[in-house]
C-alpha cells in the first residue's frame, strides 16, 4: 500500500521508468518524472509530459522515448494491477488511467486515516503567519476583512497539516498618533481618563480624527502631542495608563469581531520591539549599512529609486530620532527568526504593502538577521474589496465600511433565507444558523476569488444556494447527513464490517477526487492561494450531486460501499470547511 500522496507515487514510479530506459544518458535530476492530475479526466487520472522535454535532450522523437519509458514502467504495487490503461497521446503525452480496485484501496485507508491521506510530519516546521493587523484607536473596516480571512485560512492549513504554527497580530499601538490622543483626552475628556465616562471604540475613533486635525492645524497642540510621546517613551506612569486605556477600548471591539468570525491571534504590537529598536541602529551603523539622510539614519537597498531616480530610503531612524514601522518591521523579522525560530514567515497585507517587504527583507537578509536557506519568507497580498457598482466598497455618506457592520448585515440576510426554508426552527437554532451561515458565506466568498484580484461583494450572490457559494456547498453537506439519518446505520461498525468498492464510472469519478484532497492542500501549501480549496470543495460538491442523481444508496445492493464513500465525503467536506473556518448547518 502507498504511503503519501498518489501524485507522488507515481511520480516515483515513473522516474524509476525513465532511469531504466536512459540511465547511461540521464542524470538522476534530469530523470525526474513530471506528473500532472489530468484536466478532462475521460483521458486519464494522471498524465506524464516527461517524454516531450527528454525529446529535446536525447534528440529523440517524444513518442518513441513515451513507448520505451511505459514498457519500463513497474505495472504492480503489492501484487495488484495500478494501471486501468495507459495511453500515448497527441505528440508523446503519456495518459495513465488508474486501476479501480488500486483507487478502492487508497480510498479505503485514506477513509481509516484522521488526516485523510496528508503526509505525515516527522518534525513539524515553526510557521508564523501574521494578519489583521489593525490599528489601535481605529475601528476595523471593510479593507481588514481579507488579511483577516486568508491569513485565518493559512494558518489553520498549516495546523491541519500538523506544522507548528503561530498566529501574531501585528498591531499597530505606538507612535505620534498615540501622543495626539492621550493630549486629546487629557485636555477634553478627562472623564475617560478618570474611568467616569465609559466609550466605545466608535467614540474613540471619533475622537482620534478630531486630535489628527487639532494636530495639523494647531501648533500649540501639536507641540504638547510630541511631549505625551517623549512621555510615552520613557514610560510616565499618566500617559503608559491612558495607553492601555485606549488599547483595552480597543482590543474589545476587535475581540468581538474576531469571535464572531472565530478567528484566534496572538496580539504582539509595534511596541513589543521596543527595546530592541536602538540596538538594531547600533548593529546596521557596526555593519556599515547605515547613511545620514537630511540628519534620518537610512539604508540603501540597490536597485530601488524615488520617482525622480533617485535612491530610495528605507528610514530606520528619524531626524527627530524617533523610530518608524520600517524599523519595527526590521525587529520583528529579527525576534522571528533568531528568538522564534521561524521556518517560515508569512505576512499577510493588501498590494499597496509590496515595495516595502521587497526592500525590508533584503534588508534583513543583507544584515543577517534572516539566513534564506533557513527562513522562508512570504509576502501573501490581495486585491481589493468592492461594491455592486465596482467602487471600493463605502457607506452611502461616504465612509468606509465597518466591518463589524458589515458582519452583521449578512448575517440579517442569511436569517431571512433560513426563516422561510426552515418554517419549523426556533429562535435560538435559527440566531445561530444566521450567524454560521452569514459568516461562512462571507468567508467563502472572499476565499474562492483569487487572492491577488479585486472582488465585488454581493449579500445576494454569496448567499445563493447556486454556484460557488458556500450556501451550495452546505446543501450538499447536508444531504448527505439526510442519507446517513435516513438508513440508521452505525458507521463505526460499518467501517470494521465493509469498505468502498469503486464500480459506476460517477462513483469513480468521487472516490478519485476524495483521494486528490492532500494532493490540492499540498499546492495550496505551497502557492499560499485559498481559491485551491474552494475550487476543490465546489468541484466535491458537484461531483457528490452527480453520484446521488447516478447511483442510489438506501436500499441498493452497493448500500454499505455507497454509504461509506458518503461518509468519506462528509469527512473531507468537514475538513475542508475547518480550514476555510467555515461553519456548516445540519439543516437546510
Amino acid at each position: 500500500m502507498i504511503n503519501g500522496l498518489l501524485i507522488d507515487f507515481l511520480q516515483n514510479r515513473l522516474t524509476e521508468a525513465i532511469l531504466k530506459s536512459f540511465e547511461d544518458k540521464l542524470s538522476a535530476k534530469d530523470a525526474i518524472a513530471d506528473v500532472s492530475h489530468c484536466l478532462d479526466e475521460n483521458f486519464g487520472h494522471y498524465q506524464c509530459n516527461s517524454a516531450l522535454k527528454l525529446a529535446k535532450f536525447l534528440k529523440e522523437n517524444p513518442k518513441k522515448i513515451a513507448k520505451t519509458i511505459i514498457s519500463n514502467i513497474d505495472l504492480l504495487e503489492d501484487g495488484k494491477e495500478i494501471f486501468l490503461e495507459i495511453e500515448i497521446a497527441g505528440a508523446g503525452f503519456i495518459n495513465l488511467k488508474l486501476n479501480n480496485d488500486f483507487l478502492s484501496n487508497i480510498l479505503n485507508k485514506n477513509l481509516l486515516d484522521s488526516k485523510l491521506g496528508i503526509k505525515k510530519v516527522i518534525k513539524p516546521k515553526k510557521i508564523i503567519v501574521e494578519f489583521s493587523s489593525p490599528n489601535i484607536a481605529k475601528e476595523l473596516h471593510v479593507g481588514h476583512l481579507r488579511s483577516t480571512i486568508i491569513g485565518d485560512a493559512l494558518a489553520r492549513l498549516f495546523e491541519f497539516l500538523g506544522e507548528d504554527v503561530l498566529r501574531l497580530n501585528h498591531v499597530g499601538d505606538w507612535g505620534t498618533q498615540f501622543g495626539m490622543l492621550i493630549h486629546y483626552l487629557k485636555t477634553y475628556e478627562p472623564k475617560v481618563i478618570s474611568k467616569e465616562k465609559k466609550i466605545d471604540l466608535t467614540k474613540l475613533t471619533q475622537w482620534y480624527k478630531k486630535a489628527k486635525q487639532l494636530f495639523d492645524k494647531d501648533p500649540d497642540f501639536k507641540e504638547k502631542s510630541k511631549l505625551e510621546v517623549v512621555n510615552l517613551q520613557s514610560k510616565e506612569k499618566t500617559a503608559i495608563d491612558i495607553w492601555r486605556l485606549i488599547y483595552d477600548i480597543s482590543r474589545e471591539a476587535f475581540n468581538e469581531i474576531y469571535n464572531l468570525l472565530d478567528v484566534k491571534l496572538l496580539e504582539r504590537g509595534e511596541s513589543f520591539y521596543n527595546e530592541s529598536l536602538p540596538i538594531i541602529i547600533d548593529d546596521l551603523e557596526k555593519k556599515g549599512l547605515i547613511k545620514e539622510s537630511n540628519g534620518a539614519k537610512c539604508v540603501f537597498i540597490e536597485g530601488f529609486k524615488n520617482r525622480e531616480g533617485k535612491p530610495l530610503p528605507i528610514i530606520v531612524q528619524k531626524s527627530d530620532g524617533g523610530y518608524n514601522y520600517d524599523t519595527t518591521d526590521i525587529a520583528a523579522f529579527k525576534h522571528r527568526c533568531e528568538i522564534e525560530k521561524a521556518d517560515r514567515i508569512i505576512i499577510v497585507t493588501d498590494s499597496g504593502q509590496t515595495l516595502h517587504f521587497q526592500m525590508i527583507y533584503l534588508l534583513v537578509v543583507k544584515a543577517k538577521y534572516l539566513d534564506p536557506n533557513k527562513t522562508k519568507f512570504d509576502h501573501v497580498t490581495f486585491g481589493v474589496v468592492l461594491s455592486e457598482d465596482k467602487k471600493k466598497f463605502k457607506t452611502r455618506e461616504g465612509e468606509v465600511e465597518k466591518l463589524i457592520d458589515l458582519l452583521h448585515k449578512a448575517i440579517d440576510h442569511a436569517k431571512k433565507i433560513l426563516k422561510d426554508r426552515l418554517k419549523d426552527i426556533d429562535k435560538k437554532t435559527l440566531d445561530q444558523y444566521s450567524i454560521n451561515l452569514g459568516i461562512s458565506a462571507v468567508k467563502y466568498a472572499d476565499l474562492s476569488n483569487h487572492r491577488t484580484k479585486d472582488y465585488v461583494f454581493s449579500y445576494n450572490k454569496m448567499l445563493s444556494l447556486d454556484g460557488n457559494t458556500a450556501a451550495f456547498l452546505f446543501y450538499s453537506y447536508v444531504r448527505i447527513l439526510s442519507i446517513k439519518r435516513k438508513v440508521q446505520q452505525d458507521i463505526e461498525k460499518l467501517l470494521k464490517t465493509d469498505e468502498i468498492k469503486l464500480q459506476h464510472p460517477s462513483e469513480i469519478t468521487l472516490g478519485f477526487h476524495l483521494i486528490r484532497f492532500a494532493e490540492v492542500l499540498e499546492l495550496m501549501a505551497r502557492d499560499l492561494l485559498p481559491n485551491r480549496l474552494t475550487d476543490y470543495l465546489y468541484d466535491l460538491a458537484t461531483k457528490f450531486n452527480v453520484f446521488f442523481r447516478d447511483c442510489k444508496v438506501i436500499g441498493a445492493l452497493e448500500q454499505n460501499s455507497r454509504l461509506l464513500l458518503c461518509h468519506m465525503t462528509q469527512k473531507i467536506f468537514k475538513a475542508g470547511f475547518d480550514i476555510l473556518g467555515l461553519k456548516p448547518l445540519d439543516r437546510m
